[in-house]
């Protein structure tokens, strides 16, 4: 007698699948460049569950921002600075983990966020919001981080933490884009280089 098959059913796995799978092609090749066709076959999925999830490709992009992007800002960047010694050490430490991580990988495909928010912002107003408030939770921890030192008397280099937190996001996406057209890291650890000073 031939064994039965078990049919499994892991909606929610399926849709954590589309989500990487979006997430590393909109990374790496972009939203118009991702079609709906390349997604269903690289996550092997049918067309009929991916829109199940993901009624259109709009919605998929503000899961993919919502999810999966604000995961890696808040692991790379938020909880990093929040947790540090200091808003100075959190920031440097976020800028050098990611320059050794992009040395290891021999690869530059940019900032995840700063990517999309060059392709979309534009676009949709939904997507500019969603964008946009990655960017507020991003300039928030390092602006409150800053607040905190300021409250002992340290980081002197800010006296306007949300600007300041501005200029080092400026830095770190300016400098992102420039290592994904170079496919190198010097310009990311050059704009650390230059804060490591302004802070000091």
């Amino acid at each position: 007698m031939g064994r039965s098959k078990i049919r499994t059913n892991d909606p929610i796995g399926l849709r954590n699948r589309v989500l990487d799978v979006a997430a590393r092609s909109f990374q790496s090749s972009g939203f118009a460049a991702t079609s709906t066709h390349d997604l269903v076959r690289m996550a092997g999925v049918t067309g009929g569950a991916l829109h199940h999830h993901f009624p259109t490709k709009k919605a998929l992009a503000l899961a993919v921002i919502g999810e999966r992007v604000a995961a890696e800002l808040g692991e790379t960047w938020v909880a990093t600075v929040r947790d540090a010694p200091s808003a100075a050490v959190g920031i440097l430490q976020a800028f050098d983990a990611v320059a050794a991580a992009l040395d290891a990988q021999g690869a530059v495909s940019g900032c995840p966020l700063g990517n999309l928010a060059l392709e979309l912002s534009l676009a949709d107003a939904d997507l500019r919001g969603a964008l946009a408030r990655e960017y507020r939770v991003w300039r928030e921890a390092i602006a409150d981080r800053i607040r905190r030192d300021r409250e002992k008397g340290a980081a002197s280099y800010a006296p306007d933490p949300e600007a300041f937190a501005n200029v080092v996001i400026a830095l770190f996406t300016g400098a992102m884009t420039i290592a994904k057209a170079e496919q190198d890291s010097t310009a990311l650890k050059a704009a650390a280089d230059q804060l490591r000073a302004i802070m000091r």
